[in-house]
C-alpha cells in the first residue's frame, strides 16, 4: 500500500523503486492495477505463485466449488 500511496501522491515510478527497493516497473504497475481494480484483499497474498503446481484453488464453500465445477463443464 506504501508505494501505491506514494504513487497516487505522484512520485514518480523511478523514485519509488529506489526509494522501496523494488526491482521492477511491472511490479508497480500490477499492483496499481490492483488498486484501481479495488482488489485489496491481493496485496495480503503471499510472496511468490498465486497457486501451486496439481494444487486445487481454495474455495469458500462447497457451495463456490460445485458452481466452479459447472462452469467448467
Amino acid at each position: 500500500m506504501e508505494q501505491v500511496e506514494m504513487r497516487l501522491a505522484g512520485i514518480p515510478v523511478k523514485q519509488i523503486l529506489i526509494e522501496l527497493n523494488i526491482r521492477h516497473k511491472t511490479q508497480v504497475e500490477t499492483w496499481m492495477r490492483w488498486y484501481k481494480n479495488e482488489e485489496i484483499h491481493r496485496f495480503e497474498q503471499s510472496v511468490g505463485k498465486e497457486y501451486t503446481f496439481d494444487k486445487d484453488p481454495e474455495y469458500k464453500n462447497e457451495q463456490a466449488k460445485l458452481e466452479m465445477e459447472n462452469r467448467y463443464l
